[in-house]
This record gives C-alpha cells, sequence and structure tokens, in this order.
C-alpha cells in the first residue's frame, strides 16, 4: 500500500499481503496522538537516517476512504508488548507453506478419508443394514434405514469441534447394536458428531501452515476421501461383507481411533490476542458479523440449498443398480469410480484455485453444483451399466470441485481471521437439507417403487443452488460500484475480492479478507 493509498493487487492464497510501515514524524505523531485526528499522507515527509529507528514505526492500516488510521502506539514490530497489546497481532503471521505443516496435511489428509470414505461407501452398508431390518410387511423401509446413513451425514456438518473419541465409540457401539433405532443413536448421532468433531479443524488448520500452497494442500486433504473411497468398498464387499455387519463396524472403528491420535498434531500457529477475557471468548465463538457480509450471505444460502440432493446418490445408488441391473455384482466399482474422479478433481480444482483470482472461483463451485444436479437427473435414464459408469465418474469430478474449493471460498469471502466460524456455519446450514434429502429419496421410492422420480427430483437443488452462486461475484460488483460512485476519489478497482490489503478493524488493527463495501468498521 503506498502512502498515496494505491492498493497494490494480491491473492491471499498467493501470499501477496504486504503491509508498508511509513516513517513519521515523531512530533508530528504527537500532535495527531493528542488530537486524535487522521493521518494525512501526503503531509508524511521523509525524517533524517538518525530517526528511522523501530520505535518510530508505525503500522498504517487502510480504510474504505483515503484517511488511514495509525496505531501511535510506536512500539517495535517484534516487541512483546506490542504483540500482547494488538489484537490484530495474527495479521503479520506468515505461515511457512511447508515443513511440519506437510505432516498437518498427512493428518487431515487421514481425517477427510476415513469421515467420507465410510460415508461415501454407506450405500454398501444401507443394502446389509436393508437385508438385517428389512420387514415384508413394512412399506417404508427404504426411508427408515435411510435415515442411519443421513444422520450420520447431517451430523457431521452440523455440530463443531470437541473430540474424535466419540466417533470411534459410536462406530463401535454400533457393531453391538441390533435394532434401528439404536443405530440411529450409535452411528447416526455419535459417529456423525464424532466426525465433526474433527472435519472442520482438518479445513481450517491448514490456513495456519499455508498460504501460498494453500489450495493444493486442501487439494491434498480432500483427496484422501477419494482414496478411502476407492479402497473402502473393496474392503467392504470382499472383505468385511462376509463377517457381518457386527465385525464390519469394528474394523471400521479402527480408522477413528487412528484419527484421533493423528489430531493432536493440529496446533495453531496464529498467535492468540493475550490480553482477552471470558466474556471476549463466547463473543468469539457466537459472533455473527461475518452473516453482515452480503456476499457470504447468498453463499451459504446457495449450498445450503444445493446440498439437499448431494448425498442421495451416495446412498441410494447401490440399491438403485440391484433393482436396474439384477444380474451384475460389480454395483461396487461405481463407488470406487466416484472416489478416484472426485479425488482428480479435488487435485486439479485445488491447483486450478490457486491461480484463479478473487471470487472468479465461485464460477467454478456453481458450475459443479449445476453439472452435480444433471448427472443425478440422468442416473434412472442409464439403461446400460458402462453408461452409469460415466455419469458417476462426472459426479465425482463435480464432487472434488466443490469439497476443494470450500474453505479458499470462505477464506476469500470473510478473511483468515473469521473462516473458521464462516466454515461452521456454513456446515451447520448445510446439515438439515443435507440430512433430509435421502430420506425424502427413499419415502419417494416407497412411494412410488422405483428410483426414478427420486433421482430426478433430486437434480433440482444443485441446480438452483448452482444459479444462486452465479450472483455472489455479480453482486458484489455492484455493491463496489456503488462504493465508487459514492467515493469517486477512491483509486481501487471495482472488480476485485481479497485482492487487495488487509482492511483494518474498529480497534486499529489490521483484519485481512473484507471488501471495501462489506467492511464493517
Amino acid at each position: 500500500m503506498g502512502v498515496h493509498g494505491e492498493e497494490q493487487q494480491g491473492d491471499p492464497s498467493n501470499g501477496d499481503f504486504r503491509s508498508e510501515q511509513t516513517p513519521v514524524d515523531p512530533a508530528e505523531m504527537e500532535q495527531n496522538k493528542g488530537s486524535g485526528a487522521a493521518h494525512d499522507p501526503d503531509s508524511s515527509r521523509p525524517v533524517e537516517d538518525g530517526k528511522k529507528t523501530a520505535k518510530s514505526e508505525c503500522n498504517v492500516a487502510p480504510e474504505e476512504s483515503t484517511v488511514h488510521l495509525i496505531d501511535t502506539v510506536c512500539t517495535p514490530p517484534g516487541s512483546p508488548c506490542r504483540d500482547a497489546r494488538s489484537p490484530g497481532a495474527g495479521v503479520d503471521f506468515v505461515p511457512p507453506d511447508g515443513g511440519f505443516g506437510w505432516i498437518v496435511v498427512f493428518a487431515a489428509t487421514w481425517c477427510n478419508g476415513s469421515i467420507f470414505g465410510i460415508q461415501n461407501s454407506f450405500g454398501i452398508l444401507n443394502m446389509m443394514l436393508m437385508e438385517e431390518h428389512a420387514d415384508p410387511n413394512d412399506q417404508r423401509s427404504q426411508f427408515k434405514v435411510a435415515w442411519v446413513g443421513a444422520l450420520a451425514m447431517g451430523m457431521i456438518f452440523l455440530c463443531s469441534p470437541v473430540v474424535t473419541t466419540v466417533a470411534f465409540i459410536g462406530l463401535l457401539g454400533t457393531s453391538f447394536a441390533t435394532s434401528l433405532p439404536l443405530r440411529y443413536f450409535t452411528y447416526g448421532i455419535l459417529f456423525g458428531c464424532g466426525s465433526s468433531f474433527a472435519f472442520q479443524p482438518s479445513l481450517v488448520i491448514l490456513g495456519h501452515y499455508f498460504r501460498r500452497r494453500l489450495g493444493l494442500a486442501n487439494g491434498v486433504v480432500t483427496a484422501g476421501a477419494s482414496l478411502f473411497s476407492m479402497g473402502l468398498p473393496v474392503l467392504l464387499q470382499k472383505v468385511a461383507k462376509p463377517l457381518g455387519l457386527c465385525r464390519t463396524f469394528q474394523i471400521l472403528s479402527i480408522f477413528m481411533l487412528v484419527q484421533a491420535l493423528l489430531a493432536l498434531t493440529f496446533r495453531p500457529l496464529l498467535p492468540a490476542s493475550r490480553g482477552s477475557r471470558a466474556l471476549a471468548q463466547v463473543r468469539r465463538y457466537f459472533n455473527l458479523r461475518v452473516f453482515h457480509i452480503v456476499t457470504y450471505r447468498v453463499w451459504a444460502f446457495g449450498v445450503a440449498t444445493a446440498v439437499l440432493g448431494y448425498f442421495v446418490p451416495y446412498m441410494h445408488l447401490m440399491s438403485f443398480v440391484k433393482e436396474q441391473f439384477k444380474e451384475t455384482d460389480k454395483e461396487w466399482v461405481l463407488l470406487a469410480c466416484i472416489g478416484a474422479s472426485s479425488g482428480v478433481g479435488r487435485l486439479a480444482f485445488g491447483k486450478i484455485g490457486d491461480l484463479v483470482p478473487g471470487l472468479q472461483k465461485i464460477y467454478m463451485q456453481a458450475t459443479s453444483f449445476m453439472v452435480l444436479g444433471l448427472m443425478c437427473i440422468l442416473i434412472p435414464q442409464c439403461w446400460v451399466f458402462e453408461g452409469l459408469v460415466a455419469v458417476c465418474v462426472l459426479l465425482g469430478l463435480c464432487d472434488g470441485c466443490f469439497l476443494t474449493l470450500m474453505a479458499p471460498v470462505a477464506f476469500q469471502l470473510v478473511g483468515p481471521m473469521r473462516a473458521s466460524q464462516a466454515i461452521g456455519y456454513l456446515l451447520g446450514l448445510m446439515a438439515i437439507p443435507m440430512t433430509a434429502g435421502p430420506p425424502l429419496a427413499g419415502l419417494l421410492h416407497d412411494h412410488f417403487g422405483d428410483f426414478t422420480l427420486a433421482f430426478s427430483l433430486s437434480g433440482v437443488p444443485p441446480i438452483v443452488g448452482g444459479v444462486v452462486l452465479f450472483l455472489v461475484p455479480l453482486i458484489h460488483r455492484r455493491l463496489q460500484a456503488g462504493q465508487q460512485g459514492a467515493s469517486p476519489e477512491d483509486p481501487g478497482p471495482a472488480d476485485h475480492m481479497l485482492s487487495q490489503e488487509p482492511k483494518s478493524s474498529s480497534n486499529g488493527g489490521l483484519l485481512p479478507g473484507y471488501t471495501d463495501v462489506e467492511t464493517h468498521i
């Protein structure tokens, strides 16, 4: 940022967050401190060499206009006192972009892989549950059994971090459960909640260790789910299924036990404020200010709408294949295809996301939702198994694109300091529609006798959600244009999001991640 407020474009994912410190005359600084007036950058002048010391360095934070705020307490940048008093101390932190971060990536990869590998393979578990709990006199068996996996997926996106051990207890307890309501609790609630406790931190922790390679690291982590989604169907079909449900759930619980141990590597690096009180901590965890950002609200609504039909293919695809292609015994190949293509998509779109500036990433996410919805509609139209394989490959690519870009888009919309809250609120909003989708599809199957209408309707919400996501960059440009109309002297361009210097918060600390229009001072 130049002294006249001219913005240097930079993407936080590329590590271009820079803040130059402008020397200020101590006498002039004392005058500003006493009067409380904002500093005019045009009045700043070079000081003699003897005065260019750390004690005269002051952080200049860009505001929405050309008026700049100055942190008038002049202490050296590395001073412990400065770190202790500054709530925005974490802003100057530079992630290592490697080193121990790759161990964290491995731990997060196992976390995502074990959670979503099991959930994405639930189609096989669903068939095993149907065989065990089938009742010829019950016309709503698909609806009832679908709640086991749907509750687990909903809980994954609803809860927030506590302990992963709960997921281990849930899976182990499911192996001893014999009734369907008890499995609602052990698998649907305990396993789902325990998985949620680990899933959100595995996304947020990457922002502490990576910035320039954040998209690549996030792609590697989410690709873990694809690797597990490729291997677990084979494990369940060839090894665990002959052992029965009890032994199957006991084997799966081992994955959660390993995950609980690996989660110990999730050590946050961003420094926390040392002067915060208990009330400040409560406000931090229940802060709703991310919803003040218009583009975040629209994005969250679009994603929550789209996921209503997201989990339906994973839940009912195996049952559909069994009804449509009675002679085949290779239905597990479809889940492996989804897992393989999803892994390719996560790695590819993660790398591409690093090259796409600002909110342009949302166009990729919106397109993936619309194509995913179209593929759901095409599933019942596939009369040959090979056609279904092609559809599943495209489903996996769309799945990989959506999940990989979720965290980077959240960082773009609200900044790294509030990305955890933004992702947490988004996952909570996703929980209800994601939980309701598979049981509703099962209810339609029980009523009409096949999955044609169920899959056709499941493709509508992703298409609608994709259309909503296309509006986010348009809304941002409109807000930026309105801001520039009100402040014609502001030199900043109108079509950037988070590709500029960090904005200032009301307490004077730098707060990255806000646009000119949506920064609430």
